[in-house]
């Protein structure tokens, strides 16, 4: 097995967000030395790089909220020193230019039929679906109409090491957890191990008794590092080194 997507980013991958409609997967690279973000979008289907450094006049306060219809959905902050999200800035996934802005608006959840809004100054608060293209809020949110739309990822489960047969996997798992998920005949495998003494965190894929993949994720670290991977449809999606991107299709 061999990834078909395996791109890398100029810093820490800090969150990704994939839109069921289009398939394109958008991540969002945060430089701390700089105080700089980016933003990346690639095309699961076919694995073309659609942008990969875009940023915006915000250098620092801004980050992913949502994508939906090939359209990434950027926010902003309230404040400099809180984590409450104001604003929000929308991208067009094929080319990276922005299609529109609105600094009263506040993103609630996805629907089926776009972004649902609030505007943070109305109170009690008063739901808008939104048209993700222009931005224009003209319909009251009515859930019973507009569903939330449900996305295709899989997260893995967690398990303890003893759960993996003695003697079948490459390594011993280091620690009281692992994450674990099964995939058509594959078993899908994310642990840490010490090596020489150091914590690593590797990848596997084995189909029954063989090992079909593997890679080392993290070296050198120093504590038990969260969920590796996720599965969206029939793709494996984790990151390497906090700054590369892979994907594998079975």
């Amino acid at each position: 097995m061999l990834p078909n997507i395996s791109e890398q980013f100029e810093g820490p991958i800090w969150r990704m967000e994939i839109d069921e409609i289009t398939e394109t997967i958008f991540v969002e690279v945060r430089n701390s030395d700089e105080k700089k973000v980016y933003f990346g979008a690639i095309n699961l289907l076919n694995g073309e790089v659609l942008f990969k450094d875009l940023s915006t006049d915000e250098r620092w306060f801004t980050g992913i909220e949502a994508a939906f219809d090939g359209v990434l959905l950027l926010h902003f902050y309230q404040s400099e020193t809180g984590p409450v999200h104001k604003g929000l800035l929308a991208v067009d996934a094929l080319t990276g230019k922005t299609l529109w802005s609105d600094f009263a608006y506040s993103f609630d959840h996805l629907s089926i039929n776009g972004p649902v809004l609030y505007d943070a100054r109305i109170q009690p608060r008063k739901l808008f679906l939104a048209d993700i293209k222009t931005g224009a809020t003209t319909r009251i949110y009515e859930p019973s109409v507009y569903k939330r739309l449900e996305n295709s990822i899989v997260l893995p489960e967690v398990k303890p090491p003893e759960f993996l047969a003695p003697g079948l996997w490459p390594v011993h798992a280091f620690g009281n957890m692992i994450h674990y998920l099964e995939y058509n005949n594959f078993r899908i495998v994310s642990l840490h191990a010490l090596k020489g003494g150091q914590l690593t965190q590797s990848l596997f894929i084995m189909d029954g008794v063989n090992k079909v993949y593997e890679d080392l994720l993290n070296q050198e670290i120093q504590k038990i590092q969260p969920e590796a991977f996720i599965m969206h449809k029939n793709r494996l999606v984790y990151i390497k080194n906090k700054s590369e991107l892979k994907v594998l299709t079975f």
